[in-house]
């Protein structure tokens, strides 16, 4: 009842005047030369949050969020709606961790597996112009991700002639950066790259406590971590003819993390003897080099929106790692060991796509499509023990090789008509996954084939307001270290192995949604429903000794709901306003981990953005997020969350200063509980977010608008 209060005072409070369509973008949308915004003149505005919504999809702007200025993808996200972020960078929508994200509508390395997180917290995010979010994709869109898809649009040249751009950041604790981009936009060529370096630091304290009937454990550390990356990205796109189009894009990237990690065991019996006491030493150095090409054609045809598009791309990731560790035992006697795993990652991704649009009447557009993807990578671990670093002996448990080749085959059609005022859009995918998985010792297959459908609609209420409606099915599939039956040591008590007979969980969603708009208020209303299927999901295992090993299983059926709201506006002509909260459901069945009911819980989750344009050449910010409790398949992990501050101040027309401050009140904080008749965790990570950053950045030789020509924005274009 009190946030319902909140929510009709908040949309009676719209004193400001509808503005002209050109200063308000939440109520029209760009037009197609416009809508990869990238290097222009310098703009301090307090506007109402630019949202564009089409039947399938959301797309928020983050250029008028100062957190992603100076900070990294995963700091813009966490400000737009449905989105969640933890302190690790892993991502999910409305509490399902299982999404998949692109590059411009294209699948990468970079985002996939479990150095996802990672790569998140080292792209800086003003190299993002804007997020396109669906929480029940249409068959266009690949089955993977039953969370939905999160879409990063790139910033590309905008204005004929020649532009740049450069900004500077510094910060506390040695963090700063430098980028750069350039572009061009003549008759028929346009081109953009830019250049980035990125440092970032933090220190982090960990608490984990363990307790079975007989065995109780205590694990205190504190870990450094040290963040380093390069990127670079060019594209370019020629036209050939006025109905033909040639591009090509290359991106390279550069990650390297150190991490310096020193804990504390103590260990005791049932009778709280103390059984066992070390101290742990963990080094990590990894690097990773990530490089992509990629090609496209678009051919358009007579008739508006009838063309044809193939991209052909080209994607490999190096990672290599370094972990050491230093384990000295201070009971029940004592003793020094060393171990080191030398760890190499290789993964290749072919991909060629094609989409075929065809209008076939008003209001009438069919689309067909097709992706081939090949994945081929290798993972080696070389495992080494001994008394010292200069006596270590290969370890044949810690050494190992896994293949992973994969073939995965889609096509999809999908219609679109009104059917009077009502707009059906109505596809049909499908997917056959062709999964070879090899070690020294055995092979395994794990094939799969689904077909999957999907429905939306959209009906509209007058001019402002509309109804809309959406079913589909999709899939969450497991990535290759889920697969990988090699066991991974953590430590000398903790190792993680994956399952080669996981399947895809399988996910079957339905919505029901309200939006209205009146310039400069959008306000949206969605209730959504999720039944879930052969869940993936962690499980840790106590197989004697005191040693415990992490696996994944298909252990759980669950269901979920709730609703979510999202209310944008002005309170004044200079106090703009984001808000958006989801109120949510959840229900896992987990017998067969020994939980002899079913669980069930309700909780919320929010965020809140406030823009207040000070004087016509400064605006301050402050954004805040909470994420609600989420069960898990032998426990939960507790509610988080953080508020930041930003200011930024326009030198004049090229040149603006940001100044940020990360989690103010130092409230980032993650804790994840096991609760089983078996074993009771409870694991706590305090990390010092807490962060100043001072950005300059200046803008260079905008010229005059270039016409508009071919709108290239991924799948289906622009949403309207």
């Amino acid at each position: 009842m009190h946030i319902g209060l909140v929510w009709a005072a908040l949309a009676a409070a719209q004193a400001a005047p509808a503005a002209t369509p050109a200063s308000t973008p939440v109520a029209a949308p760009p037009k197609p030369a416009e809508a990869a915004t990238g290097v222009s003149a310098v703009e301090v505005k307090a506007d109402a949050p630019q949202v564009r919504t089409s039947i399938d999809r959301r797309s928020y702007s983050v250029s008028s969020d100062l957190s992603s200025q100076a900070g990294t993808v995963a700091d813009a996200l966490r400000n737009i709606p449905s989105v969640e972020v933890d302190l690790q960078g892993n991502v999910s929508l409305r509490g399902d961790s299982s999404v998949t994200i692109l590059i411009d509508g294209k699948s990468s390395s970079l985002f996939q597996g479990e150095g996802r997180g990672q790569a998140l917290q080292q792209m800086s995010a003003d190299r993002v112009d804007r997020v396109e979010v669906s929480t029940n994709p249409s068959a266009e869109f690949r089955g993977d991700g039953t969370g939905g898809v999160i879409n990063l649009i790139t910033k590309k040249a905008k204005g004929a002639g020649r532009t740049s751009g450069l900004r500077l950041t510094t910060g506390d604790s040695g963090r700063g950066g430098i980028s750069g981009n350039v572009g061009y936009n003549g008759g028929k060529l346009s081109a953009s790259g830019d250049l980035g370096y990125r440092r970032d630091a933090t220190d982090q304290v960990e608490y984990e406590h363990r307790r079975q009937a007989d065995l109780d454990s205590e694990t205190r550390g504190t870990s450094q971590l040290d963040f380093e990356s390069v990127t670079g990205q060019g594209s370019v796109d020629y036209d050939l003819t006025d109905t033909l189009r040639l591009g090509g894009e290359a991106r390279l990237s550069r990650f390297d993390l150190a991490v310096d990690t020193r804990s504390s065991t103590d260990r005791q019996d049932g009778a709280g003897d103390p059984t066992q006491a070390y101290d742990r030493d963990l080094t990590v150095r990894q690097r990773r080099d990530n490089a992509s090409v990629s090609g496209n054609l678009r051919r358009k045809f007579d008739g508006d929106g009838h063309e044809l598009t193939l991209k052909l791309s080209y994607d490999v990731t190096d990672d290599n790692r370094v972990r050491t560790g230093h384990t000295v035992n201070t009971l029940p006697a004592a003793s020094s060991a060393f171990d080191q795993q030398r760890l190499g990652y290789d993964v290749r991704q072919t991909d060629l796509k094609g989409d075929y649009v065809r209008p076939v009447g008003e209001g009438r557009t069919l689309k067909l499509g097709f992706d081939l993807q090949f994945d081929d990578n290798g993972y080696t671990n070389r495992g080494f023990r001994g008394a010292a670093l200069d006596a270590l002996v290969p370890d044949p448990l810690l050494t190992s090789i896994f293949l992973y080749e994969q073939t995965l085959s889609q096509a999809y059609a999908t219609y679109e008509r009104p059917v009077g005022a009502l707009t059906v859009l109505a596809g049909l995918r499908y997917e056959k996954s062709q999964l070879d998985l090899a070690t020294p010792d055995r092979r395994d297959e794990n094939d799969t084939a689904d077909w999957l459908p999907s429905l939306h609609l959209s009906y509209p209420l007058g001019e402002r307001q509309k109804l809309t409606a959406s079913y589909s099915e999709r899939l969450q599939r497991p990535g290759p270290f889920d697969l990988s039956p090699v066991p991974f040591m953590l430590d000398p008590l903790n190792y993680r192995i994956g399952n080669p007979n996981l399947k895809p969980q399988e996910t079957q969603s339905f919505e029901l949604g309200w939006q209205y708009r009146k310039a400069p208020l959008l306000a949206m209303a969605t209730l959504y429903y999720r039944l879930n299927d052969k869940v993936m999901s962690d499980v840790v295992a106590d197989v004697g000794g005191g040693v415990f090993v992490t696996t994944k299983a298909n252990v759980a059926q669950s269901r979920n709901g709730g609703l979510e709201l999202v209310l944008n506006g002005k309170l004044s002509k200079t106090l703009t306003y984001n808000l958006s909260s989801n109120l949510f459901w959840s229900e896992l069945d987990a017998a067969n981990l020994g939980f002899a009911d079913k669980r069930s819980m309700t909780a919320a989750s929010g965020r809140a953005s406030l823009s207040w344009q000070a004087t016509a050449k400064d605006l301050l910010q402050v954004n805040g997020f909470v994420n609600g409790k989420r069960l898990t398949a032998q426990g939960y992990t507790m509610s988080s969350t953080g508020i930041d501050l930003g200011y930024r101040r326009k030198i004049d027309d090229r040149l603006s200063l940001v100044v940020t401050v990360q989690d103010v009140l130092g409230l980032y904080r993650n804790k994840e509980v096991i609760d089983t008749p078996a074993l009771k965790s409870l694991v706590v990570r305090d990390v010092d977010a807490r962060m100043l950053r001072v950005s300059l950045a200046w803008t260079f030789g905008a010229g005059k608008r270039k016409d508009a020509a071919f709108d290239f924005q991924g799948p289906g274009g622009p949403p309207q």
